[in-house]
């Protein structure tokens, strides 16, 4: 259910195809919530999506995935986690978890612990957002602090981007979520009063946005992650509309689905996705306490996990990674540990 956005504006953004919006034109960025610009060309989009949505049928909740080991248990002490909340990994399969005391510690991918150290302001929040960059340096989205801090993997914060709270090109609401495309430039996501993402270039320089509070095509309802395909595609978990949306690095909306629900094909408040080997998209449900494995148009092809505290069973996970042996490590955040799990062969069918 791929949609092609018509030729013009772009949904839900503030980019025009074939080039970028300069900064000095993007004023109506200072509009409050939920007032980007949308036109008759942006509606026609919205009916086409919407109608794709509606061949959505949920599929069989049969298990995709084997459990294998968990790693980490509650508290302050290293190696231990503080209600995790964000986890990535690098090319070398070191493990790097943010948890409430405002840690990043690294870990191999067995679970032993090999170094930490924390933010530098951390008394009005603690980060919810981690990735790792193209150049292998840490992306840490410091939240109450509306700023993407850059670290190197040995914990020395290399660059900065934002630092400022408020509306207008290069200032943030709530940061949850920062990645970088094949060229470089940054992604970041932020909700509160303008769920929207902003796009910089490989210095930090501003060079344009999209999204808005809403629940239309195109907006979003805190978008929680990021996740950037070989396409240099932008595929957004927006948790809070119950859904996955994809654009290209210009803001076009290409495809969205998902529908709130316990069923399966259907979500509930889609924390976080990865872009797995086998060419499907692994979505951590934070309402369904589980991890569900889709095809890149949108179907279910099974899920892991129920609500609980035991071995297989999950407690509001927040996030995942994959690693190079194609295991799945899965933030079990109100349990405070991490499960890892193997993918079986996917069927895309």
């Amino acid at each position: 259910m791929r949609v092609k956005a018509p030729a013009g504006e772009v949904p839900g953004s503030m980019f025009q195809l074939g080039r970028e919006v300069a900064p000095a034109r993007l004023g109506n960025l200072g509009r409050p919530r939920g007032t980007l610009p949308f036109g008759p060309a942006i509606v026609v989009a919205a009916l086409a999506v919407l109608v794709a949505c509606l061949g959505c049928e949920p599929e069989s909740a049969e298990s995709f995935a084997s459990f294998e080991r968990i790693w980490g248990s509650r508290g302050i002490t290293d190696g231990r986690f503080q209600k995790p909340r964000a986890i990535a990994i690098d090319a070398e399969d070191r493990v790097y978890v943010v948890d409430m005391t405002a840690r990043i510690q690294v870990f191999q991918s067995d679970g032993r612990f090999l170094r930490a150290w924390s933010t530098p302001d951390h008394q009005f929040g603690k980060p919810t957002g981690l990735s790792v960059g193209i150049d292998g340096r840490i992306l840490v989205a410091d939240t109450h602090y509306y700023q993407i801090l850059i670290y190197s993997p040995e914990g020395q914060l290399d660059q900065t981007i934002g630092g400022v709270q408020g509306e207008r090109p290069g200032e943030f609401g709530f940061v949850t979520d920062a990645v970088q495309d094949s060229q470089g430039n940054y992604y970041v996501a932020e909700y509160g009063e303008y769920d929207r993402i902003q796009k910089f270039s490989p210095s930090g320089q501003f060079l344009g946005a999209w999204g808005g509070h809403g629940s239309e095509p195109g907006r979003f309802m805190r978008p929680q992650s990021l996740a950037v395909d070989e396409h240099d595609h932008i595929w957004v978990a927006d948790a809070c509309n119950h859904r996955i949306q994809q654009f290209d690095r210009q803001g076009r909306l290409l495809q969205m689905w998902g529908t709130q629900g316990g069923a399966a094909g259907e979500l509930h408040y889609p924390y976080d996705l990865v872009l797995d080997s086998a060419g499907t998209v692994l979505v951590a449900e934070f309402g369904n306490h589980r991890v569900q494995r889709f095809t890149r148009d949108g179907r279910s092809l099974g899920v892991w996990g129920a609500q609980g505290r035991g071995e297989g069973q999950l407690y509001n996970p927040w996030a995942l990674v994959q690693d190079q042996q194609g295991r799945i490590h899965v933030l079990d955040t109100n349990n405070h540990r991490v499960q890892v799990i193997r993918p079986q062969a996917a069927n895309h069918r």
